[in-house]
């Protein structure tokens, strides 16, 4: 449940005047880039980026769902960054907008997340599902430099 539908709001205004291609690109406070390697490893070294981020913030409490999230973002997009023609770059951003944390995986697929009816028995297609029931909201924004963010926000408290 959204707590304050103005700062979500607020929030996801903040990252598209900003511009998640701009985000990327690092340096900024309150914000962790980590480019990461087209390879299945990846999802552990997001993970471990996630959790040391958020351990420096003071944010242990999200630690685990958001580790899990971010797991099955970058999962996503080793998939499809498979199929993207060109390059074959994915990036982590983690951005700390009180009382939020966004957290983003770039890659250069433009295929459009579609979130599947979850499959309980079958080994894939529950990734959104689970990105959905763990955050408090997700979508996605296209990159002026083509490819896509998917996004997954989470309320971090005051």
């Amino acid at each position: 449940m959204v707590e304050d539908p103005l700062a979500t709001a607020d929030c996801l205004q903040i990252t598209r005047e900003v511009g998640f291609d701009h985000l990327l690109m690092g340096g900024k406070p309150y914000t962790t880039a980590c480019p990461l390697p087209f390879q299945a490893d990846s999802v552990k070294t997001a993970r471990d980026v996630t959790r040391s981020t958020l351990r420096g913030w003071g944010l242990n409490e999200l630690s685990d769902d958001a580790a899990l999230v971010v797991s099955e973002l970058v999962t996503n997009a080793v998939r499809y960054a498979m199929y993207a023609a060109g390059r074959r770059e994915i990036e982590l951003l983690l951005m700390r907008v009180s009382p939020h944390v966004l957290l983003a995986v770039a890659d250069p697929s433009d295929e459009v997340p579609r979130p599947k009816e979850p499959d309980f028995i079958s080994e894939n297609g529950r990734g959104l599902y689970i990105v959905e029931t763990y955050s408090q909201c997700w979508g996605w924004d296209p990159l002026a430099r083509g490819g896509k963010a998917v996004w997954a926000l989470f309320h971090a408290g005051a």
